[in-house]
């Protein structure tokens, strides 16, 4: 295969968009070394004003009204594609991605965020963009942001989304189940000993890892390390609060005045080798954190989940086994110590994460990318042959 030339967008607004392009991203390398890759943030084609407001706005809704974010999520879920929102999304930076796609001259784009897929999408069904367009979808649910007719190839994380893309109007010929894509990092196998021992910690005793998020909007975080270490019985929790300083600060009496050990974190790049220290992990449902983990076959409890596509993933982890929900307080610690007392519950939600998502997702879902490449490519040379035709990559108006 000739060097490929592969344009990415993801965006800042959710980090877990941007650990989903990076999987691909690395697995291309390794499968591909000499491929160009360019990946771009879809905030960076946007007003700076605008991109600042939205995504401010974005992470104060969760922290602080997460049910006025479920509200305007379950309004906009099946919006119609010809309806004004959504024609002004389909128009955002519209300009400007025809100018980097006619610069770079990709054999291909791939998007991990809705939106931005939307624009393209369209693009590619006026004929302005011919090059196939990839998107992944990164969460266990199906929105309206997330269907458009002008995708070439769907990857998606699991069976309900399959069949929600199909309910959408989605082709099921261009859709494919590979999982949601997550690093090669969280396959690995690293030995819990050596990661709690390298921590300080007691590598015989239960650990819980509390994970925040990146901008730390995990509700009740410090109220969950307050109950792990003043438990009745021995366990040690980790905690990662990510950029939030303010819950790294706020967790010092805890660490000074606790029966039970708690080690502190602030942003992490290496948050595979903590998941491979715990034996349970609480945290929000985003999708790739819940992905992530399931790969690392470690059992999830999500506290009071976020209205909308958090909400939704909870639903998705409960079905299959993998995951249990805490709505408030009482209900987390009861969780907690049940699974805790009873490790037969805890190997049950790991086989039951290993039954249901497949490991090398981001394998699988490179392979099948690179399949269209090359499908596409037969179909060129073949009306090229017949037709004598060379295709543009942008075409301008």
């Amino acid at each position: 295969m000739k060097q490929l030339k592969v344009l990415i967008f993801s965006a800042s607004f959710g980090a877990g968009h941007v650990r989903a392009a990076e999987a691909i991203i690395e697995v291309l390398r390794s499968k591909e070394p000499r491929t160009e890759i360019t990946h771009k943030d879809f905030g960076a084609f946007l007003n700076k004003t605008f991109n600042s407001v939205i995504k401010s706005t974005y992470i104060e809704l969760i922290k602080h009204t997460p049910k006025l974010w479920g509200e305007f999520y379950y309004r906009t879920s099946k919006i119609g594609t010809n309806s004004v929102f959504q024609r002004f999304l389909n128009s955002l930076g519209g300009h400007e991605f025809e100018k980097l796609i006619h610069d770079i001259q990709p054999d291909l784009v791939i998007c991990t965020y809705p939106t931005v897929a939307g624009v393209l999408a369209q693009q590619r069904l006026k004929g302005i963009l011919n090059v196939p367009l990839v998107t992944i979808v990164t969460d266990y649910a199906v929105h309206s942001q997330w269907v458009h007719q002008g995708v070439d190839l769907y990857i998606v994380g699991s069976k309900s989304v399959y069949d929600g893309l199909i309910g959408r109007g989605i082709d099921s010929n261009s859709i494919r189940i590979t999982g949601i894509p997550v690093s090669p990092k969280f396959e690995l196998k690293l030995d819990r000993r050596e990661m709690l021992e390298k921590l300080g910690l007691d590598p015989y005793l239960p650990t819980v890892l509390v994970m925040g998020g990146a901008y730390g909007v995990l509700d009740g975080a410090k109220r969950i390390c307050k109950i792990l270490v003043e438990a009745a019985f021995s366990v040690q929790t980790l905690i990662v609060c990510g950029i939030d300083e303010k819950l790294y600060k706020a967790l010092d009496p805890l660490i000074d005045e606790g029966k039970n050990s708690l080690v502190r974190f602030g942003f992490v790049k290496n948050i595979e080798n903590l998941m491979s220290a715990a034996d349970m992990i609480i945290t929000k449902a985003g999708g790739l954190t819940v992905s992530e983990a399931m790969t690392k076959r470690v059992p999830l409890v999500i506290f009071r989940p976020i209205p909308g596509q958090e909400e939704e993933n909870t639903t998705y982890l409960e079905r299959i086994g993998a995951g249990k929900v805490a709505r408030n307080d009482e209900e987390l610690e009861k969780i907690i110590f049940n699974l805790l007392e009873n490790p037969k519950d805890l190997e049950q939600m790991r086989r039951d994460a290993a039954r249901t998502v497949p490991m090398r997702a981001a394998a699988h879902a490179v392979d099948e990318i690179l399949q269209l490449l090359e499908k596409r490519k037969y179909m060129y040379n073949s009306s090229a042959e017949s037709l004598e035709i060379v295709p543009n990559i942008i075409n301008k108006h």
